[in-house]
């Protein structure tokens, strides 16, 4: 989520990146009638891997803005996560695209609108939005700093300030929709960049593990802690910004808070992407994992 400024340079947020809420998940899915006495339940159908593929290829082609979506595993299910834009009939043409596989579909409904947001943590300004720094990052002797995608989409320069008036340096590298990370170059000199989150080291990174005790840092809400909860997680946001093998997590975040880090200890894991909710109360947030722009850059977090 990045927040764009309502006039050049004032720094006030006006649009969004998504933010999920995990509380208040209402699953949608066929209602259990009795059986006659005496009858057998047959037992539900399994769905193999590749029928699942097949599924979520299908959501993704029926491109329902709104909606998130991962395999889990445990269940054999695709789980499907609608915001409060989507319409009962809009459900139904996911449903239609899945067809024959549209029985491992398990639909979920949450509160708020699935949306992009935009400070490890500090705030950092282009010069028409604000977004939160991912993690600081190195080349050999050549320092960058790592952000979401969605913040540095026409590779916009960087500033420390609302005014724009300390220089931090331009946009070398972005990749959204699909991937949601961007990459920055320090070009002025009289900035520091310690490799850490706040007060906390940074000196390696990692994947997460569902399950896994998780904390975020962004420009907006500060420091906020939740967990895993799925991996490979795909979301729409609409207008075709469609990001895929996101991390989905219980932790909340707001409009700002994009491109912030999301880690574990000494350990770095993402970037902070999008959801719904916010930090009053409560929400689901998604994450780009950090390794695979580390990856892409060729760069290291120290």
């Amino acid at each position: 989520m990045r927040n764009e400024r309502t006039t050049p340079r004032s720094g006030v947020a006006r649009r969004t990146r998504l933010i999920a809420v995990a509380s208040g998940l209402v699953a949608v899915g066929a209602v259990a009638v009795p059986s006659a006495a005496g009858a057998q339940t047959p037992a539900p159908e399994t769905f193999s891997a590749a029928r699942l593929t097949a599924a979520s290829d299908a959501v993704r082609a029926a491109d329902v803005a709104g909606t998130a979506w991962q395999i889990d595993p445990a269940t054999h299910t695709l789980v499907v996560t609608a915001d409060s834009t989507v319409s009962t009939a809009r459900l139904g043409r996911i449903r239609q695209a899945a067809g024959s596989n549209a029985g491992a579909l398990r639909i979920e409904r949450t509160a708020g609108r699935f949306r992009k947001l935009i400070s490890g943590g500090d705030a950092i300004y282009a010069p028409s939005w604000r977004c939160s720094l991912g993690f600081n990052v190195r080349s050999g002797s050549t320092y960058y700093f790592l952000t979401a995608g969605h913040c540095t989409q026409g590779k916009p320069p960087w500033y420390t300030n609302s005014s724009d008036s300390t220089s931090i340096g331009p946009t070398t590298g972005s990749s959204f929709p699909g991937n949601d990370y961007g990459i920055v170059k320090y070009t002025n000199g009289s900035l520091a960049h310690a490799g850490t989150v706040g007060s906390q080291d940074i000196t390696s990174a990692g994947n997460p593990t569902v399950g896994q005790t998780v904390t975020r840092r962004g420009s907006t809400t500060g420091v906020h802690r939740g967990r895993v909860t799925a991996l490979n997680a795909t979301v729409n946001y609409g207008n075709g910004d469609i990001v895929s093998g996101l991390i989905r997590t219980t932790v909340c975040a707001e409009p700002g808070d994009s491109g912030g880090p999301l880690y574990a200890g000494t350990k770095a894991l993402g970037l902070t992407s999008g959801g719904s909710g916010d930090c009053t109360s409560g929400g689901t947030t998604f994450f780009q994992p950090v390794t695979e722009a580390l990856s892409a850059y060729g760069v290291s977090v120290y």
